[in-house]
């Protein structure tokens, strides 16, 4: 379990993963992350809410990912602890 109360379940570890992919700085638009893990850009979005640094319900997020706006898209990124997170897991939990 992470500080924040967080726990990198297998559906983060699929969004950092495929965030760690993106080329460059770039980061991933939420419709394309979502067709990546075969999931709604609803659901996506419901889980990088958990995985950014927001307050909800009382506890911080572990601050892995930011999504941001860009004209009318959004697209999330890997922050520098999503990056080590990546960084730290065995090669064998990737599913892909």
């Amino acid at each position: 379990m992470s500080d924040s109360g967080f726990d990198a379940d297998a559906f983060s570890i699929a969004i950092l993963r495929a965030l760690a992919e993106a080329p460059g700085e770039g980061g991933m638009s939420l419709p394309r992350l979502g067709k990546r893990l075969g999931q709604g850009a609803s659901v996506v979005m419901r889980q990088l809410t958990r995985m950014g640094d927001a307050t909800l319900g009382g506890v911080r997020g572990p601050g892995w990912v930011r999504v941001v706006q860009l004209d009318d898209r959004w697209v999330a990124h890997l922050t520098d602890a999503g990056r080590a997170l990546v960084a730290g897991l065995p090669a064998d939990e990737n599913p892909g």
